[in-house]
């Protein structure tokens, strides 16, 4: 009897080692970031100054939009609470110092994924929420109805610090045709500067001017367009040298994309435990240890599910055809249907 004891004795230490070992291991992959954003309770998150349908606070200070949802992925991830973020509303010409001097943790901002800012700043871009592309919005009074009719003089709104204004330049110096600046730091200081008359023309991603255009006196008396003159992947940004944290802000947009594609949302994630797909079954926690990987529990993709949805439902809801943005789904459309939209498989 005591050689069966001390066997099991000998058995319950070495499991109590390798216990201990799995989590310092574990420890060990929590980045400091992480242990700091469970140590305070929020996640800190950077947003715009207000960007309807993107990111834009009611009158009660209640944030909305598709780049707010990518924060309240990551709070209902490693804090199982998708409301327990915390919003800093920045200017573009503030967002950048923000994340790298530690103000914020992760910058969801419709910021665009470039070479210069992936490479020389010190930040790091997990994914693409969002494609867009930069375009003009007039007054349909001018009778402008597309770009070659721009003249010499054109003036221009636009915000201070962003790629903005460098295509801008671009375009217009390309097509030989002299223009005017009127550059603001503020979103909502080009959006009055504009509908004062004090530019013929207000330039931005297309997505922002038509959810600008919301905040003008008469929407109706303005038109985008029809050109699109560049690339513009907006998408949320983190610091550069926290690998486990930039993980899992990556894998929480990754799972709000392939729920849309599996056809898992808020309502049937739970149900979606038995399901006969295995891709399934991993995405809501039924199978497989993806959160060990990230250092979370196992249901930490089922919660972002649950409490916000897929990237289908933060779409409709934030910017689709039914809101005041109303936007199509175009690039946006999953891969499935026609779109360019793809995450990579949780696995």
């Amino acid at each position: 009897m005591y050689k069966y004891i001390k066997q099991l004795t000998s058995l319950l230490a070495v499991f109590a080692v390798l216990f201990t070992f799995a989590n310092e291991a574990m420890a060990a992959k929590k980045s400091k970031t992480l242990k700091n954003t469970i140590k305070k309770g929020f996640v800190r998150c950077g947003v715009s100054q207000g960007l309807p349908g993107f990111s834009n606070a009611d009158a009660s200070g209640n944030w909305t939009g598709v780049d707010v949802d990518v924060c309240r992925a990551v709070a209902a991830a490693v804090l199982g609470d998708a409301g327990k973020v915390k919003f800093t509303p920045l200017s573009a010409k503030e967002r950048f110092t923000a994340l790298t001097s530690g103000e914020i943790d992760i910058l969801s901002r419709n910021t665009t994924w470039t070479l210069s800012r992936d490479a020389d700043i010190g930040l790091t871009f997990v994914g693409v929420n969002f494609y867009d592309g930069q375009g003009f919005m007039v007054r349909k009074s001018s009778g402008i109805t597309s770009t070659s009719q721009f003249k010499d003089g054109t003036s221009a709104c636009t915000n201070i610090g962003t790629t903005t204004e460098l295509n801008m330049r671009d375009f217009f110096n390309s097509k030989g045709i002299s223009y005017e600046p009127v550059a603001f730091e503020k979103a909502d200081e080009v959006v009055a500067a504009y509908d004062a008359g004090r530019c013929d023309t207000y330039t931005t991603d297309k997505s922002g001017l038509a959810a600008q255009r919301t905040k003008l006196s008469n929407p109706d008396d303005h038109i985008v367009l029809p050109e699109t003159i560049s690339k513009e992947p907006l998408g949320p940004v983190v610091r550069q040298g926290d690998s486990v944290w930039e993980d899992i802000v990556r894998w929480s947009l990754n799972v709000m994309i392939e729920a849309e594609e599996y056809g898992v949302n808020s309502g049937n994630a739970d149900a979606m435990k038995t399901s006969e797909n295995p891709a399934i079954k991993r995405l809501v926690g039924a199978e497989g240890e993806t959160g060990a990987a990230l250092a979370l529990d196992q249901e930490w993709s089922l919660r972002i599910i649950k409490q916000v949805g897929n990237y289908g439902e933060s779409y409709e809801r934030n910017v689709g055809p039914d809101t005041p943005v109303g936007l199509s789904r175009g690039p946006n459309a999953q891969w499935i249907n026609g779109g360019i939209l793809y995450a990579n498989p949780t696995r």
